[in-house]
């Protein structure tokens, strides 16, 4: 039995745009065959992916909602309104109910649907890696896809040079065909896909020796897509026209390309904002200092003010990720400071004097010894 989308993705049936999105790209993440080499990984991520493509859309998210997985697969479980979007009911529908009245279409009704009008080319779908700052400030890239061509030497007909499709004699170049059955109440009239053409209304008596009659080819070509800047894993980039081509005059289809940014060793992120962590000594965290800290833009010189504690948020304004579709807005970054204590076995002796009469002066001060006193004494005694 399917797995319920929302326990795949870990949100409840509420959940809004967002907590998909933020669910959808932890666990891509956490998944990727490129990151995740355990068995069923790969299995997990698709799971992932189909869990998302159905929910993130709010048509086919409330037909799920509606009929479960049978609501979003191959047509099943849609109302009648919805057989228009789906060729293979609507194929059924015809076939129990056209010609209803009397053994046939009525006056000025056409006699059948021809099915060899232009197609739409198929959408296809790409994953694209990324590199952490590629995907913070956007980069172009060159990708290779395989796509279905329409035959040169044919034209995309399926017919050898020099030859022509002919109309299918079974049906009249119609596409269909008509059985009529009598019963005790009445005639009617069974429409089916013409078993000779498949719908085509046209057979192909010498094929195309390049494509064997298909119209097409599998070709592959090189794309340059430009990669917008704040991009990150879970986004999806759709490229016009650059999917498979449609036949008979048809459309192409689109390509998606979904992205998935690799971890970066320095930096995480968090939405548009930007965290790392910098190592101070205790003395600069003491006294204080003004010191070089790494950004995705390069070198930035940061204040650490005298007392600086450990763990300290410092907030450097637009260091962070421009905002997807608005790159002039960005995120901050937030930089944690980190206090190394030094190994007391690894000072020089002269040091050790001073921390501990340092230690000793503090608490004479006080007329007590002090916690950093008797830090200071455990740390260089102990």
């Amino acid at each position: 039995m399917a797995r319920d989308y929302y326990d795949i993705l870990g949100v409840s049936r509420s959940a809004d745009k967002e907590e998909l999105k933020r669910a959808y790209r932890r666990l891509a993440r956490k998944y990727h065959p490129d990151v995740n080499k355990e068995d069923g990984a790969e299995e997990r991520f698709k799971e992932i992916n189909r869990a998302y493509e159905v929910l993130s859309e709010p048509d086919i998210r409330a037909r799920y909602d509606r009929y479960g997985e049978a609501g979003v697969s191959s047509g099943a479980g849609m109302g009648a309104q919805d057989f228009s979007d789906f060729g293979g009911f609507a194929d059924i529908f015809e076939s129990f109910f056209s010609g209803f009245s009397g053994g046939g279409p009525g006056p000025g009704q056409p006699s059948g649907r021809r099915r060899n009008g232009p197609v739409r080319g198929n959408d296809l779908r790409l994953d694209l890696k990324l590199e952490f700052r590629d995907a913070v400030f956007g980069c172009d890239k060159e990708i290779r896809i395989n796509t279905l061509e329409t035959c040169s030497v044919c034209s995309g007909s399926g017919a050898k040079p020099g030859t022509q499709p002919k109309t299918c004699s079974t049906c009249a170049g119609m596409g269909q065909v008509r059985r009529a059955t009598r019963t005790p109440f009445g005639s009617f009239t069974q429409v089916s896909v013409c078993p000779t053409c498949s719908g085509s209304g046209q057979v192909i008596e010498e094929k195309c020796d390049a494509c064997g009659g298909k119209g097409q080819k599998q070709e592959t070509k090189k794309l340059k897509i430009t990669v917008p800047a704040g991009v990150d894993t879970g986004t999806s980039l759709r490229v016009p026209s650059k999917g498979d081509a449609g036949q008979r005059g048809g459309p192409p289809g689109d390509l998606y390309v979904h992205l998935f940014v690799n971890e970066d060793a320095e930096f995480k992120r968090d939405g548009i904002n930007i965290l790392s962590d910098v190592k101070i000594s205790y003395l600069q965290a003491i006294l204080g200092c003004n010191i070089e800290v790494d950004t995705v833009d390069g070198k930035h010189e940061v204040e650490i003010k005298s007392g600086t504690q450990p763990n300290t948020v410092l907030v450097l304004e637009d260091k962070g990720v421009p905002r997807l579709g608005n790159p002039v807005s960005r995120g901050d970054h937030l930089l944690t400071i980190l206090v190394e204590i030094p190994n007391p076995s690894r000072l020089p002796s002269e040091e050790q004097d001073l921390l501990e009469k340092l230690a000793k002066l503090h608490g004479e001060r006080f007329g007590k010894a002090s916690g950093f006193e008797r830090f200071l004494g455990g740390l260089f005694r102990g």
